[in-house]
């Protein structure tokens, strides 16, 4: 930006009438005005950047201004132009690429929001550097768009990155647990088994800890295990994975018996959703174009591209499934361990989806899960082998589920089923 054009006084005195007059201004108004003290005064550089923020996203209405991504490119140009030896110039760049990096995101411009986040990581590097803090800004936000392109090699290497700085400093606030599901993804996204389910036991060891000393719920540890469980079945540790569903049926039937000991915020759900995410994605074969959430991390962390091509495409898969299961009526052999598979697909994202959108989400994905049930239950007749590995799965998912909606004596019904299923029932 251009400080030394000539400005026209009556525009200054103008502007800053706006600004120090007592009666409320509108966004507009103050944009307007510290554009015209900006080109005279370079201090009212942040405030333009800030006032360019609050005009392009109303927080108070959570309502977007139609020149949202403008205002927002904006900012970051006025941003930039702040001299390199201010010391807010950084932090005040960096919320701006980060406002803009969204925007771009949001129009399905992702290749170039991507670029803002490496940006942002720039800058969080060099202030770690500077302040001695561990942790790098912007290094979630960077691990989660390089998954969306695909890159899962290097998103593994960003959130192992991050975990190692934040790991020391324990739970804060349950922030920890979220990073831990993200990272969790990325590794197992990038096929390092072995790390994933270290990390795992990571993330298990961590929620077990935090509910024993009555700062996390006992649901959350109740997700993780059966979610563990499941990633060691994936990788061939069949055995360790039968001792870890020992584990939850434990805590399942305590939890059965007497509830959680504390009221906990909805969290629980969100944390249920995003575990529930992986034993979709082992089931899930997402299209190849496109960029498509990390299996299991947090809805919450999706690009916006990745939220409207799962949510954009239930109706479709729903139509899908509906076909099929006429061809599975005629042709079972052909066609009835498909369709349970992707009755299951369906059923999953269709629970992440919702769970995100409404605290009802219960009552959109009831049947769902009780429509799969009854299909593997067909297909354990039909086939009794594959069948019983289905129903188990299925069933687990359902108890899952159950729990979820604070129906525990169903959900641990359904896991003895489904232990029985696998050979697993005490004294079997």
């Amino acid at each position: 930006m251009n400080h030394s054009r000539k400005v026209d006084q009556d525009d200054i005195v103008r502007a800053r009438n706006v600004l120090l007059a007592s009666g409320r201004r509108t966004p507009g108004e103050e944009v307007d005005a510290y554009r015209v003290l900006a080109q005279v005064g370079p201090a009212y550089l942040p405030l333009l950047v800030g006032a360019l923020r609050r005009l392009s996203y109303d927080t108070g209405s959570g309502r977007k201004h139609a020149s949202a991504l403008a205002l927002s490119e904006e900012a970051v140009a006025v941003a930039r132009s702040i001299d390199a030896a201010e010391p807010a110039r950084a932090d005040v760049l960096y919320r701006a690429l980060d406002a803009c990096q969204k925007e771009l995101y949001d129009v399905g411009r992702g290749a170039e929001g991507l670029v803002m986040r490496a940006e942002m990581v720039a800058i969080g590097r060099a202030q770690a550097e500077l302040s001695g803090v561990p942790a790098v800004r912007g290094l979630r936000e960077w691990a989660a768009g390089l998954s969306d392109e695909g890159r899962y090699a290097e998103a593994a290497d960003v959130m192992t990155e991050l975990i190692a700085a934040v790991l020391p400093d324990g739970p804060r606030g349950g922030a920890l647990a979220w990073s831990l599901l993200d990272w969790i993804a990325a590794l197992h996204d990038a096929g390092r088994s072995a790390e994933t389910l270290a990390a795992f036991e990571t993330l298990v060891n961590r929620e077990a800890a935090e509910a024993v000393n009555d700062r996390s719920s006992m649901l959350c540890h109740l997700y993780a295990l059966i979610g563990y469980a499941r990633m060691l079945d994936t990788h061939g540790r069949g055995e360790r994975a039968s001792l870890v569903r020992q584990e939850a049926l434990t805590l399942l039937t305590r939890l059965a018996d007497t509830g959680e000991r504390n009221i906990w915020s909805a969290y629980q759900t969100s944390f249920w959703g995003a575990l529930l995410a992986f034993s979709g994605a082992e089931r899930d074969r997402p299209a190849p174009d496109g960029p498509h959430p990390p299996s299991g991390a947090a809805p919450m962390h999706w690009s916006p591209d990745a939220k409207r091509r799962r949510s954009g495409g239930l109706q479709a898969l729903r139509e899908e499934v509906d076909a099929l299961a006429r061809s599975a009526a005629e042709d079972p052999d052909r066609h009835l361990a498909e369709l349970v598979r992707l009755h299951h697909v369906l059923t999953v994202r269709s629970a992440v989806h919702w769970e995100r959108s409404t605290h009802l989400f219960t009552e959109h994905v009831r049947s769902l899960f009780d429509d799969g049930v009854g299909l593997a239950h067909r297909l354990y007749r039909h086939d009794p082998v594959e069948g019983a590995r289905a129903l188990a799965r299925i069933l687990i998912d359902r108890s899952t589920f159950r729990a979820a909606a604070r129906d525990l004596g169903p959900a641990l019904d359904d896991f003895r089923q489904a232990l029985r299923h696998l050979g697993e029932e005490a004294g079997s």
